[in-house]
């Protein structure tokens, strides 16, 4: 590099946007615009001697009171087309002569004169537009004394900034100079030293060191750095060399403890870096900067709480070192890292489950437990007194097992309110869980968590919801529970269900134990077939049959009618419902064990009742009976004309407010011709079995359903025919063998009872008997209808009808034996429903009359059984046709 350059007087300027030019920085520039392509073109391209040319900075106008934009070296320039001439001051404006008033730039007074190292030409395709590409190197700085235009590029009358020979020797004798000299050297060679460890290189970059004067020297190093526009500018404004020196060494010091900086954030880094974590070296870059500053807080807060939330969660030992390995492990890991999110997810689960945060009972008064169960139902005399025992053992031992009790009974009888009741009783929150139609094992123990998408199970996350360890916890519909190829979730429910393995419950999500022994469980279900006898075994069954008409009244006058009055804006000053038509409802409109279609059929009343009260014109207006108000602001507002701004309450969504804005002259009645034209012309008929009954061949039996018991009729005929037996009805295979059984008692007994002696000839011989159980869309099958087809068949063969007001029930033997069965309360409750007033059932079954209500056996005759004859001598007006035909 020459020591001093000659420089024209007037030189070709060539714009640097938002970017300076240093002497001894050498840039490679692309200009495309008109301008910049006619300067470089006459300038440099067309003279065979390059010459110099000017590079002066330019910033937008918009940019003049802000700090300018990082830019990177070798950025390109286009010059701007415009006439402007400079004004005073180091930064000055130039107005433009286009109408583009948005592209004001300001100039600035300092520049660099630059030689071209390379230069080539090119044409853009397919516009065919002229470009250059050139390499500069900056010489020395220059004054801009006056700027004008050349055609469409500009030109400056220039004044040399650089010092004299003379002036440069005895600026080297300055002590201050050398003590600066010195200074930056120092620095320099430690950010060389630095650098070339750093890439490994040679000690090349030394060489300049001693070769290039050191105000030079200061210019190249700074050239080389990612420095503001604005410390550019203050650059190439330091003319004299010792301001240079000081600024060079202060920003070359700067650089130099940005990389030692660096070099600490990548070996702190690198020891944290696996192979399958390259790609997240920046953000860890970014981690290892925020932890230099003191500034990496915020990140760590989100965890620092999830691990304060988890040590207050009271876990035990075993789980807490457990999570809080866990915990490790995620903090190690990048949130963008596969696992975190899930890892993430568990440990909020753990932190969030109630390892030992309890409901706070109500003290255990029996007396007021007893009266809250009263109120919320009638009845259930059983099920209440199973929970007072259990409350005056909670009494005297406070630590007692919670029961696990299973409701049976048909649909509509309570089963699932009755849980609730027995929470808010308790004074323990309560939780209710589905059952029905689950065939995932993983429902009731969760996923492993290998598994995308996995989760706890229903029980675990039950707990979360409701955020204590010891709620009341109804599994309902467990009867049915299905299975598949994913398990049998009945199967996991005896873990659950057992108090000696419940206390270590071993969710497959939660991989660490949880105790359940503090949950008390409740369980619903229609039978109990379908459930698996093991999960049987270990829940105490409690029945809950059909209700009675009485208890049915009851229920209805007491629970239903002000339900259904409320939940449709009624009360008693606008309906009625007597006693008597509820009972018409009952007898009438339901024949079913629960009281669901009950309450139905009322709410079909009150919705009637509804639609007459808002047909009535006499409404009273609300504005009728409030009293009038008189303050005198009011008054003398409302004199004045002035308008009086009123605030409007919000109504509150209650029924009684609701209803207190009608008035009617008085109450309607609900009488039997109103029944008939909401609920249309009754469904069920008390003279329905004496008419069905009244040909021979009928016999009425009880049969046991899922939603409680049932009358179901029995049909049998005789036709031409080979001897064969026909049944039809959609039977089991019990109950047809059942049948086979009765055909075959029958036709042994034929001489006793005289049949075949009477008609002359065989029972069976050239005809066929067809026996039909009606309603044939419904399933039937078991032992129960033995003595109902023996009958019907006598009653056939010896055509003589059944009594009407007799119905029976019971398993038979070949031998004629009556053996006993099930489901006889919620039998005998059919039969009363049906108006049945006798009703045979086998001796051995007299110890569950004990169950059924006695205002039912008021009503009914029990006739008990311990042979078919007994049977058929209650069945038959006038005795047993063998016993009318027998010699004994």
């Amino acid at each position: 590099m020459a020591e001093s350059v000659e420089l024209p007087s007037r030189i070709a300027i060539l714009p640097f946007r938002n970017k300076v030019l240093l002497p001894g920085a050498i840039i490679r520039i692309r200009c495309t615009s008109p301008s910049s392509v006619k300067l470089v073109e006459q300038e440099l391209w067309q003279k065979e001697e390059k010459g110099l040319i000017g590079i002066l900075p330019v910033r937008d106008a918009l940019e003049i009171n802000s700090a300018g934009p990082t830019a990177s070296q070798g950025a390109g320039t286009d010059i701007l087309n415009q006439s402007s001439k400079l004004q005073d001051g180091s930064s000055d404006s130039i107005k433009p002569d286009t109408k583009r008033q948005n592209d004001i730039v300001h100039w600035h007074n300092r520049g660099v004169a630059a030689r071209p190292l390379h230069l080539s030409r090119g044409v853009e395709k397919p516009s065919g537009r002229v470009t250059y590409t050139v390499v500069l190197e900056g010489l020395c700085r220059f004054s801009v004394l006056e700027l004008s235009t050349r055609g469409i590029y500009h030109t400056a009358k220039i004044s040399s900034l650089e010092m004299t020979k003379i002036e440069m020797e005895q600026l080297e004798q300055d002590p201050d100079y050398i003590m600066l000299s010195r200074q930056f050297k120092a620095t320099a060679t430690e950010l060389i030293s630095v650098l070339e460890l750093k890439q490994k290189t040679g000690g090349r970059t030394k060489v300049l060191l001693d070769n290039i004067p050191v105000h030079k020297l200061a210019d190249i190093f700074v050239a080389s750095f990612e420095i503001s526009f604005e410390e550019q500018l203050s650059m190439l404004d330091s003319v004299g060399p010792k301001l240079r020196l000081s600024k060079a060494t202060e920003l070359v010091d700067r650089h130099l403890q940005s990389i030692r900086v660096a070099e600490k954030i990548t070996q702190k880094v690198e020891g944290q870096l696996s192979k399958s974590q390259k790609e997240f070296l920046l953000r860890q870059q970014m981690r290892a900067i925020k932890e230099e500053l003191g500034d990496n807080e915020d990140d760590e807060d989100d965890l620092v709480a999830l691990e304060r939330k988890m040590q207050s969660a009271g876990m035990p030992p075993n789980v807490w070192k457990h999570s809080h390995r866990e915990l490790r492990r995620l903090k190690k890991m990048q949130p963008q890292q596969p696992g975190y999110n899930s890892s993430r997810v568990y440990l909020d689960l753990l932190a969030d489950l109630p390892w030992q945060k309890a409901s706070e009972e109500i003290e255990l008064d029996l007396r007021a437990a007893q009266k809250r169960l009263d109120s919320d139902h009638y009845g259930l005399v059983k099920v209440k007194q199973r929970i007072i025992e259990y409350l005056a053992v909670r009494k005297l031992k406070p630590d007692a097992r919670g029961p696990v009790l299973c409701f049976v009974g048909p649909p509509g009888v309570g089963k699932t309110s009755l849980a609730s009741s027995i929470a808010a009783a308790l004074g323990r929150k309560f939780i209710r869980i589905s059952l029905g139609g689950v065939k995932d094992e993983a429902d009731i123990r969760g996923h492993r968590r290998t598994y995308v998408g996995s989760m706890p199970g229903r029980l675990i996350d039950g707990l979360k919801r409701v955020a204590v360890c010891n709620p009341v916890m109804l599994l309902d519909e467990v009867d049915k529970t299905g299975s598949d190829v994913r398990g049998d979730p009945a199967s996991a429910l005896l873990e659950v269900l057992d108090p000696e393995q419940n206390k270590t419950f071993n969710d497959h999500y939660l991989n660490v134990p949880f105790d359940l022994s503090k949950v008390i469980f409740v369980a619903t279900a229609n039978r109990m077939q379908p459930i698996p006898p093991p999960l049987l075994d270990r829940m105490e069954v409690i029945e809950l049959p059909g209700y009675t008409p009485e208890e049915k009244l009851q229920i209805a006058m007491q629970h239903l009618i002000p339900r259904v009055l409320d939940q449709h804006g009624l009360s008693s000053e606008f309906i009625q419902i007597p006693e008597a038509m509820v009972k018409l409802v009952i007898q009438r409109y339901t024949r079913e064990a629960g009281v669901r279609n009950l309450e139905r059929n009322l709410a079909a009343l009150a919705r009637a009742a509804a639609v007459r009260i808002v047909e009535q014109e006499q409404v009273v207006p609300l504005t009728k009976g409030m009293q009038g108000l008189s303050t005198p602001l009011l008054e003398n507002r409302l004199a004045d004309g002035t308008e009086v701004e009123m605030d409007v309450m919000p109504m509150s969504v209650n029924s009684r407010v609701i209803s207190n804005t009608f008035r009617i002259a008085s109450p309607l009645v609900v009488d039997e011709t109103m029944l008939e034209k909401v609920l249309g012309p009754p469904r069920f008929d008390d003279s329905e079995a004496a008419e069905r009954v009244a040909s021979p061949g009928v016999s009425v039996g009880l049969v046991w359903t899922a939603f409680g018991g049932e009358v179901q009729f029995v049909e049998a005929t005789a036709m031409v025919g080979k001897g064969e037996l026909h049944l039809t009805g959609q039977l089991g295979d019990v109950i047809k063998e059942s049948a086979q059984i009765a055909l075959t008692w029958v036709r042994a007994r034929t001489t006793d009872l005289k049949v075949d002696a009477a008609k002359g000839f065989n029972l069976l011989e050239g005809r066929d008997v067809h026996i039909h159980f009606p309603a044939g869309a419904v399933p039937k099958d078991g032992p129960s209808a033995g003595v109902t087809l023996v009958t019907s068949l006598v009653s056939l063969f010896t055509q003589k009808s059944v009594r009407s007001d007799t119905a029976m029930t019971g398993e038979m033997t070949l031998r004629g034996l009556v053996l006993p069965v099930g489901g006889v309360k919620d039998k005998i409750l059919a039969a009363h429903r049906y108006g049945i007033k006798r009703v045979i059932l086998p001796e051995r079954n007299l110890k569950d009359l004990a169950e059924v209500p006695a205002s039912v056996l008021a009503n009914l005759e029990i006739l008990l059984a311990k042979r078919m004859e007994d049977v058929l001598e209650h069945a038959f007006d006038g005795g047993c046709p063998w016993r009318q035909h027998s010699k004994l």
